[in-house]
């Protein structure tokens, strides 16, 4: 990038097929690969198929790759490039020094940074052309949401080619602060060993805390789980109780409430909370503070990349974890909202980021909506991209010609308030689903797959969940079980003679008595679920880096089941 090339980023665990194809798409002219071990899974199936000037390999020894692969290609490792470098550099200090003047062709702001390839959890990949503006952009205005001080701690697990973490670790190395790369099976580790000022993430992972801790307060003993249960209740009032005076509940009303209204309110709600202070501040000292010890997180965890349970966003709010929600696209390069740590209002993704414009517009007129009413996100400004590599197609369906980038996903501006308790969430924006998720039944109504979801995965016996349904008269779920959390509970409500055929029945009946109970207060009720044990992993390709479900592919991958479950 510092030289004007174009870089082309991938994972590891992106199939040789994938690789083969973007590598062509992009017009790609050399390989940077991280590992001898890589480069030799890829020698057959993708080496010898592609037209590659140099190979450069960053980590190992050069003789540990396959000598067939590489006869004719050029290998460099790090320490080449870096004497390459230093024998450049000087060649130009030496025609300065002779009065010869160099001519050099500018990098501007518009040309083209990184060529990313889109992982989502539907359709083809497409090439993002970001930009220098772009990422600059980034960069430039990340500080008022995370006011990072040299010395800060970051810890972050993200795939470093994707658009968030790239974006992140350029804001962080730029503030003179600290990064530590670390991954799901180290996190909890590397949370205690390091004690990190600020985490960056994806809501999976905050929802892994969250039943983690969970998990160490229901295993303690009786008299104490108790307390602390009981504790975090108090909290999660005495909070709910604060936004009410404090002016950040969140409403999509836009009409003025009654002054005479709000103040019997604002009273009642300082005196609730003036009430429960005393036994929020004893949490603190009994409860939070063990938990603040364990995983450091002194300044804030941001959260992007998916949708953050509201369950598990007031839970860290209780124990005084701040989690400031964003929003953004590989598209937007990638975040265009973020919450700030003033204005931290649970369920948004708070206000747009500096010079980004946002506005909601009517599913199918595309006329722009007023505040509080739900519709198509549409972005413009310097995040946006340049368009989609060699796809003009692609590039026009999604940018119109003043600019506005269509998000597809589904969301709200909070109206603005001059008093009352909403008088601070005006302008946020919150979100609420994909416009292409959506599922239409059979008799005409849509739903919204992600706030079913969402509600469905509070249950312990649920590890992960997708609704189906699409042009079905009634909606179905594929479900990945807590076999642990399920064996349990089926042994505690029957006892299981080790018959194989009646644990699955009983679990299964568990199944749907749970998603009966916490499904309860919705407008859809799920019916015939579909029991799998392979969870959905990057791994195995049903869920994206940023660890969303590929809805596209697990559909796919149980079609024949789907179709029997129906039947």
């Amino acid at each position: 990038m510092a030289t004007g090339a174009i870089n082309v980023v991938r994972g590891t665990k992106s199939s040789d097929e994938e690789l083969f194809q973007i590598y062509n798409h992009s017009e790609s002219i050399a390989l940077v690969v991280d590992s001898p071990q890589f480069f030799n899974r890829l020698a057959e199936t993708f080496i010898s198929r592609i037209n590659a000037r140099f190979i450069v390999l960053l980590w190992g020894d050069k003789s540990s790759l396959n000598s067939k692969a590489v006869m004719d290609i050029p290998v460099y490792d790090y320490n080449d490039i870096t004497e390459l470098g230093q024998e450049n550099r000087n060649a130009l200090c030496y025609s300065s020094e002779q009065g010869r003047q160099g001519v050099f062709e500018a990098i501007t702001p518009e040309d083209v940074a990184t060529l990313i390839y889109t992982s989502g959890t539907s359709g083809t990949p497409k090439g993002v052309m970001l930009t220098h503006r772009n990422l600059l952009h980034q960069i430039n205005n990340m500080w008022e949401i995370v006011p990072a001080v040299p010395g800060d701690r970051f810890l972050s697990m993200l795939p470093p080619w994707h658009a968030y973490e790239r974006s992140a670790e350029y804001f962080i190395l730029t503030h003179g602060t600290q990064q530590i790369y670390s991954s799901v099976k180290y996190l909890k580790a590397d949370l205690q060993k390091y004690q990190p000022h600020y985490i960056f993430s994806v809501p999976l992972v905050y929802e892994t805390l969250y039943s983690s801790i969970q998990r160490q307060i229901s295993s303690s003993y009786p008299a104490r789980k108790t307390v602390a249960l009981a504790l975090i209740k108090i909290s999660l009032l005495y909070m709910e109780a604060k936004k009410i005076f404090e002016g950040t509940v969140l409403s999509n009303n836009p009409v003025k409430p009654s002054s005479i209204s709000y103040m019997f309110n604002c009273v009642w709600a300082r005196i609730i909370a003036a009430l429960l202070w005393p036994l929020h501040n004893l949490a603190k000292m009994l409860v939070y503070n063990k938990i603040h010890s364990t995983i450091g997180i002194s300044k804030a965890a941001i959260s992007g990349g998916g949708s953050l349970p509201m369950h598990v966003d007031k839970f860290f709010e209780a124990i005084g974890i701040k989690v400031q929600n964003g929003y953004g696209l590989t598209e937007t390069s990638p975040a265009v909202a973020a919450r700030r740590p003033f204005c931290n209002v649970l369920g948004t993704v708070g206000h747009p980021i500096k010079h980004t414009e946002i506005k909601i517009v009517d599913i199918e007129t595309g006329e722009v909506l007023p505040d509080g009413s739900k519709g198509i996100v549409k972005i413009k400004g310097p995040p946006v991209m340049k368009g989609y590599y060699k796809n003009p197609s692609a590039t026009n369906n999604a940018l119109d010609q003043e600019g506005w980038f269509n998000t597809g996903d589904i969301g709200w501006i909070a109206p603005h308030h001059a008093t009352g308790p909403s008088r601070k969430c005006g302008g946020i924006l919150v979100l609420e689903g994909r416009a292409k998720d959506t599922i239409v039944l059979a008799t005409g109504e849509n739903v919204e797959p992600a706030e079913l979801e969402e509600i469905a995965s509070r249950s312990s016996l649920i590890d992960q969940i997708m609704v189906i349904g699409q042009d079905r008269r009634r909606l179905g779920a594929i479900v990945v079980p807590n076999n642990n959390e399920a064996l349990a509970a089926a042994k505690r409500k029957s006892s299981l003679d080790g018959n194989n055929d009646e644990a699955k029945d009983t679990v299964m009946n568990l199944l749907y008595d749970e998603l009966r109970t916490w499904m309860a207060g919705c407008s859809f009720q799920i019916g015939p679920i579909l029991v799998v044990e392979e969870p959905f992993t990057i791994d195995n390709g049903l869920m994206t880096p940023t660890m969303k479900i590929r809805r596209d592919r697990v559909a796919a991958k149980y079609q024949s089941e789907i179709e029997a479950l129906y039947k």
